[in-house]
């Protein structure tokens, strides 16, 4: 399989360490799927669903038996017939792009969505290297972007257009988002929400459980800034919101430990709650090397597939 060129805007998302780490591993799926174990083609039925779904404009490198040459008759141009599932494993992506995942503090490397978006673009290659198809949603206060899953080499490079040009903004409104995509994502598969989960916690759980309500395997990574878990400053703090237009002067030593409290309890009810939805939850910081991250994840995974 081809990755993008080196000059490629795009493929800066794609570090070629990261994807040496992730050699020889596999991201499958924990539940039944469909009917039987879903991911590296367990299942004798390979190939296109016969659920057609919509066109898409070809692109080079996309296989010729499936554009619709009636299309072609009418307009002159190159569509490829796309269908709800392109191969046995369908990954969904959720990448939250609201406005709190700007976070980056003076220590980190990364900003929340710029290491969402080196995980998404990670994710998606191991997918479609693996001959399974990925797709992509980013959103905010709404569904930003639709990316149907795709097992094509091709689709790559649109997954990692989309994720280079999705920036930060608005607040965020994972809920109702959670409750849209489950009803729009009909087929069963596998859902990894990329999302630093600041939102209000019984919408945001109530939106998961809907995608359990509908039996995908949902895997929930919680991506936070070491900032945010030790909170580090010493010294009075202007402290400006990343969502909302609040702004206020605060003497940290006063409120840190009421404020480490706080912190360390919502994360506990995250991880709490998604073990209780029978969903996959891990914590990244930032500051955790991302082929690190990603391969005790995938391991993991590996471990309790089937």
């Amino acid at each position: 399989m081809s990755l993008p060129e080196p000059g490629d805007h795009p493929g800066r998302y794609l570090d070629p360490q990261v994807l040496a780490r992730m050699t020889g591993l596999d991201l499958k799926a924990r539940l039944i799927v469909e009917g039987f174990v879903a991911g590296l083609h367990r299942s004798p039925y390979h190939g296109f669903s016969v659920e057609f779904a919509e066109h898409r404009e070809y692109v080079p490198g996309d296989d010729l038996r499936y554009v619709d040459w009636k299309v072609f008759g009418r307009s002159d141009r190159y569509y490829l017939k796309q269908y709800e599932e392109e191969t046995n494993f369908a990954c969904w992506i959720l990448l939250d792009a609201s406005g709190s995942m700007a976070y980056r503090s003076s220590g980190a490397a990364l900003s929340k969505l710029e290491y969402a978006k080196h995980i998404a673009a990670a994710l998606a290659w191991l997918v479609i290297q693996q001959q399974d198809a990925a797709g992509l949603v980013t959103f905010g206060t709404k569904v930003n972007d639709f990316l149907r899953p795709s097992s094509q080499p091709s689709h790559l490079k649109q997954l990692l257009q989309l994720v280079a040009q999705t920036e930060p903004q608005g607040e965020t409104a994972a809920g109702p988002v959670l409750h849209e995509l489950a009803e729009r994502i009909r087929r069963r598969g596998l859902v990894i929400l990329l999302s630093d989960l600041f939102d209000s916690p019984e919408s945001l759980l109530a939106g998961l459980r809907h995608f359990r309500y509908r039996r995908h395997d949902v895997c929930v990574l919680q991506i936070i800034d070491p900032a945010e878990q030790d909170f580090p400053f010493d010294q009075p703090t202007f402290f400006k919101g990343l969502e909302e237009p609040v702004e206020a002067m605060s003497e940290p030593r006063a409120i840190r430990d009421a404020y480490c409290r706080e912190f360390e309890a919502f994360l506990k009810t995250m991880r709490q709650q998604c073990g209780d939805l029978g969903m996959e939850y891990t914590l990244l910081r930032t500051d955790m090397r991302l082929d690190v991250a990603l391969s005790a994840l995938l391991q993991r995974r590996s471990t309790h597939a089937g």
